[in-house]
């Protein structure tokens, strides 16, 4: 398993942080570089919400599906997606902090396929700076709303 963990510190409040990253319509319009969010249940918040995330990646498109797997209003909440050979599980855990809101991501990758094994770990590197690309945007989006 590969562990990635990526901190900001945002001058906004938790609540609204936490609307940003744990509402995929809100998420959608922090991350410029998401291009598309579709619907695959009818619940779009909170556990069980399921969608479509697509992204510009190095000039070109790529979707993953997501589901929401745990959610505690204003503290955190957990994606999960199985992609290319690997679970991907995220959690976005918020708490306040003087007068603003520290804002961390862990993002674990459970690769289980052998392609996958040898790709996750040589690929660690573009995978965290994505995530700090993601926080920095959030953090921008956060403190200009």
């Amino acid at each position: 398993m590969s562990r990635t963990t990526v901190h900001r510190k945002i001058d906004a409040p938790a609540d609204f942080v936490f609307r940003t990253v744990a509402e995929i319509d809100n998420y959608s319009k922090a991350i410029p570089h998401i291009v598309n969010v579709e619907f695959l249940s009818d619940v779009r918040r909170g556990v069980g919400s399921r969608f479509r995330e697509t992204r510009l990646m190095m000039g070109r498109e790529a979707s993953t599906i997501l589901e929401v797997t745990e959610y505690v209003e204003n503290e955190r909440v957990r994606l999960v997606s199985d992609e290319g050979g690997t679970i991907w599980d995220s959690v976005f855990t918020v708490s306040p902090v003087d007068g603003g809101t520290e804002l961390m991501l862990v993002m674990d990758a459970a690769p289980y396929t052998f392609k996958s094994r040898i790709l996750v770990p040589i690929m660690k590197f573009v995978i965290r700076m994505g995530l700090v690309k993601d926080m920095d945007a959030v953090k921008e989006y956060c403190e200009s709303s």
